[in-house]
């Protein structure tokens, strides 16, 4: 992936690695500020959903057989989770995602998210969310704890 601005942060956790990138504007001025989000041209954006998240409450526990996509923090406080769920014996690896953080999910990496606080986030994604079509490609799973 090519990203202009801002930092990456790694957390690795029983040989798998969170990797966080925490996005800064790369252009400001008396208007406000512009933050490039993805800079992906080889990828197919097919859809781009905000999502709110009410504090306490767990988004995910699944995976996806072929969509992969980028969570962006735009508020709020969350925990990511993730564990492959191919290997033996995994963990599950976790971060707390900030506004600005952007992670990407993997095919076949199984992730969740509990809110810490009220949180809204986008969830940027390489295949489309009809609900049919979503629903085919997902295989839900319990990383976190029990969904409210």
């Amino acid at each position: 992936m090519t990203f202009e601005a801002g930092e990456e942060i790694i957390i690795t956790f029983a040989n798998m690695a969170i990797k966080v990138l925490h996005l800064k504007p790369e252009f400001v001025d008396f208007r406000g500020a512009i933050t490039r989000i993805i800079n992906e041209p080889k990828i197919k954006i097919q859809a781009v959903l905000l999502l709110t998240h009410k504090k306490g409450t767990i988004r995910g526990n699944h995976y996806h057989k072929k969509d992969s996509h980028w969570v962006y923090c735009v508020s709020g406080k969350f925990g990511y989770y993730e564990k492959d769920l191919k290997k033996k014996n995994a963990k599950t690896s976790f971060v707390i995602l900030k506004p600005g953080d952007l992670v990407y999910s993997k095919p076949g990496i199984a992730h969740a998210m509990k809110a810490i606080v009220n949180t809204v986030f986008l969830a940027i994604t390489t295949e489309k969310r009809q609900q049919r079509s979503y629903e085919s490609d997902l295989v839900r799973v319990d990383i976190v704890g029990k969904k409210k």
